[in-house]
């Protein structure tokens, strides 16, 4: 199985990063995605669902934001540890 790694830099990306790791994990990939240095914008009802979505698909998300963590739930993990987890994988997507 692949292993694939979104990383979101940009805050207007979050919903194009959330939806292609959806996309990946509807092909049998492993994912991780990353929302680094900001806050998520905007959590509407849509993007919360499609959290849920991922988390129900087994995806992983983590942030170094501890305000994501705290109010959305994602795992917190340093900029070490990103770089760690990003060079096991397969593919980067950067957005």
């Amino acid at each position: 199985m692949k292993k694939v790694a979104v990383v979101i830099k940009d805050a207007d990306q979050q919903y194009e990063g959330l939806r292609t790791s959806l996309g990946l994990l509807l092909e049998d990939t492993k994912v991780q995605m990353f929302v680094l240095h900001h806050e998520i914008a905007n959590m509407d009802e849509a993007y919360s669902d499609n959290m849920e979505f991922l988390d129900e698909m087994e995806g992983e998300r983590f942030s170094n934001n501890s305000a994501n963590v705290e109010k959305y739930g994602f795992q917190y993990i340093t900029l070490a540890d990103i770089g760690a987890k990003i060079r096991e994988a397969d593919l980067i997507i950067p957005f």
